[in-house]
């Protein structure tokens, strides 16, 4: 298969902010960058890689790891089990899976089409914030989805398959991935991860 990005070569972005005053548009490709293996790989609207996720030889891991290009953990995300259902918690790489987690995420149990999302900031519960995910309807892929803000409404970034600049629609392993203004993206990388995880994607 041919690169996301051709002309470029794999580089990675000298600082990567996790937000931004302008909005941003990421490719996510659904490929690992180590051969044979299970994952994404994630390019910023220059064509550098910025984040990206190998499970090797694993699919639909109970322990993922969200990395920069040269494998620094930027943070992880478990897997508990319930009787029932499962639940996913997001750690940042400096606190580890021992304290308070930064997201938590947990599925819709009244619906087919959503996820909820309890959103932990710090280590301090008060300061909860609360998202939802959908998929977007009429979409051909499984992961096109959409994250928004409980209280305002507002839809935050949208996920669907990406488009050539001429308007052909790439394959359903390409994703466009548009983060708006002053929000953090490797939380939505975060969510992100396990809408894929849920639907079997990686």
């Amino acid at each position: 298969m041919s690169k996301v990005y051709p002309q470029e070569d794999i580089v990675l972005s000298s600082s990567l902010a996790t937000t931004s005053s302008e909005r941003e548009v990421f490719t996510i490709w659904m490929k690992s960058l180590v051969m044979q293996g299970n994952g994404c790989t994630v390019y910023d609207s220059n064509g550098q890689v910025v984040y990206r996720i190998d499970n090797y030889d694993n699919k639909n891991c109970n322990e993922v790891h969200l990395m920069d290009l040269k494998g620094k953990v930027l943070f992880t995300i478990l897997r508990k089990k319930l009787r029932l259902f499962g639940r996913w918690e997001g750690y940042k790489s400096t606190n580890g899976s021992k304290g308070k987690p930064w997201f938590q995420v947990r599925k819709n149990l009244n619906s087919n089409t959503g996820v909820d999302v309890t959103v932990m900031k710090g280590s301090d519960e008060t300061g909860t914030h609360c998202y939802r995910m959908e998929r977007l309807k009429g979409s051909g892929s499984k992961l096109a989805c959409k994250i928004m803000d409980v209280q305002t409404g507002r839809v935050v970034a949208e996920l669907k398959q990406k488009q050539s600049s001429g308007g052909v629609v790439l394959g359903d392993d390409v994703m466009g991935l548009v983060v708006e203004p002053n929000v953090d993206h490797s939380f939505i990388m975060g969510l992100i991860v396990v809408h894929g995880l849920i639907s079997h994607k990686m």
